[in-house]
Order: C-alpha cells, then structure tokens, then sequence
C-alpha cells in the first residue's frame, strides 16, 4: 500500500499522538475531578475524574491496538500472498 512522501512522518506522528493522548486524557479526567471537588464540595468527585481519565486512556490504547493489529493482519496476509505467488511463477 503506497503512502505518499509523508506517509512514514504521518505514520510516526500517530504512533506518538497516543503517548501524549494518553497523557492528556488523564491530567483532563484530573482537572475535571479537581473542577467537580471544587465546584459539588465533595471529595470523591476528584477521583471520578481521576476514574475517567484513566478509562479513556485505556480506550485510547484499546483503538491504537485495535489498528495495529489490523496493519498486521494485512502485513501477513500480504506475505502469504507473496510466497504463494512466487512458489507458482520460479
């Protein structure tokens, strides 16, 4: 499958966005528990935010997963396919 020039800088580029999704999604679940403490006065709503964050940071790791797998997938089947071919045309 063909890229482009920037198909590798592009493919590098998501692979660290979710290093820094999975760090913004948990100071964001922090800063909406801290908001939610401050604005209800109860305590425990800081670490329901804390609870999201984490969750969707999970999530974020479960699509990434779920794409690499995916690419793999293609990769092997791509790779079956080669040698098939190459077995039938010496």
């Amino acid at each position: 499958m063909k890229k482009g020039k920037l198909g590798k800088t592009v493919e590098g580029a998501e692979k660290l966005s979710l290093g820094i999704s999975v760090v913004i999604a948990i100071l964001m679940g922090i800063g909406l528990g801290i908001w939610m403490k401050n604005t209800f006065n109860e305590w425990w709503l800081l670490w329901l935010g804390v609870f999201w964050g984490i969750s969707a940071a999970l999530m974020n790791i479960r699509i990434e997963y779920k794409k690499l797998k995916k690419e793999y997938e293609e990769a092997e089947k791509e790779h079956k396919n080669y040698k098939i071919n190459k077995k039938i045309n010496p």
